[in-house]
C-alpha cells in the first residue's frame, strides 16, 4: 500500500513539473507576442491555456483521490495539500500568460506596448520567462538554492512594475487612455506572474525544510 501511495505522489510531482514547463512556454510566447505584435503566436498561447487548465484539474483530482484512499497524515498530508495549492498557482500563471496574449490580440495590428516602455516590458518578459524555467527546475529537482534566485527575480520585477506606474503617472507621459490602460494591466500581469512563482517556491522550500524560504508573509497572489 505504501508503494502505491509513493507512486501516486511521484505522479503528482511529475504532473506539476509538466504543467510548470507548459506555463514557462506560455509566458515566453506571450511576452514575445506582446513585444512583436505577433497575433498568431498570441492566439496559440490563448488556445493552449486550456491544456494547462485540464492538466491542473487532473492533478487536483489525483490529489483528492490520494486523500480519500490513502488518508495521509503529517508530512505526507502536507505534500498532497500543497500539491493542490501549487497546481492552482500554476494555473493562474498560465491564465496570466493568456491575459498578456489577449492584450496583443486586442491591439492588433498595432503593438500593445506603449511607446517609451518597450525596453521595460522586454526586460519584464525576460525575467518572467527566467523565473518560470527556474521554477520548473525547482519542482523537478527540489534544489532549494533556486529559491533565492526566484526571490531576486521577483524583487527586480517589483522595481520594474513600480517604474511603469511612475512613468504613466508622470507629467511627461503623453500616452492616450488606451495606452495607459495597456501599460498598467500588462505591468500588473508581469508582476503577478513572478509573485506566483515565488509563492510556489516558498511552498516547496517549506515542505523540504519545515521553514518558510523567505521572511516575507506567504500570501496567495491574486491576478
Amino acid at each position: 500500500m505504501r508503494e502505491v501511495f509513493h507512486q501516486s505522489l511521484q505522479e503528482v510531482q511529475n504532473g506539476l513539473v509538466e504543467i510548470s514547463d507548459l506555463v514557462a512556454t506560455a509566458i515566453e510566447n506571450a511576452t514575445r507576442a506582446f513585444g512583436t505584435g505577433d497575433v498568431a503566436l498570441a492566439e496559440d498561447v490563448i488556445d493552449r491555456d486550456q491544456i494547462i487548465d485540464e492538466k491542473a484539474l487532473a492533478i487536483d483530482e489525483l490529489a483528492i483521490e490520494i486523500l480519500a484512499r490513502q488518508q495521509p497524515v503529517a508530512r505526507d498530508l502536507r505534500i498532497v495539500v500543497a500539491a493542490i495549492r501549487v497546481s492552482s498557482s500554476l494555473k493562474r500563471m498560465g491564465d496570466i500568460a493568456e491575459h498578456i496574449a489577449q492584450l496583443t490580440r486586442m491591439r492588433f495590428p498595432e503593438r500593445a506596448i506603449p511607446k517609451g516602455l518597450k525596453g521595460t516590458f522586454t526586460k519584464m518578459g525576460e525575467i518572467d520567462s527566467e523565473a518560470a524555467r527556474i521554477l520548473t527546475e525547482l519542482l523537478r529537482t527540489e534544489d532549494l538554492s533556486l529559491v533565492a534566485r526566484l526571490q531576486e527575480l521577483d524583487d527586480k520585477l517589483d522595481a520594474l512594475h513600480l517604474s511603469v506606474f511612475e512613468k504613466v503617472l508622470s507629467d511627461a507621459w503623453q500616452g492616450e487612455a488606451a495606452a495607459t490602460v495597456d501599460a498598467t494591466l500588462a505591468s500588473r500581469y508581469h508582476e503577478r506572474f513572478a509573485d506566483h512563482a515565488l509563492s510556489v517556491a516558498k511552498k516547496v522550500a517549506y515542505l523540504a525544510t519545515g521553514n518558510w524560504a523567505v521572511d516575507t508573509e506567504d500570501t496567495e497572489p491574486s491576478i
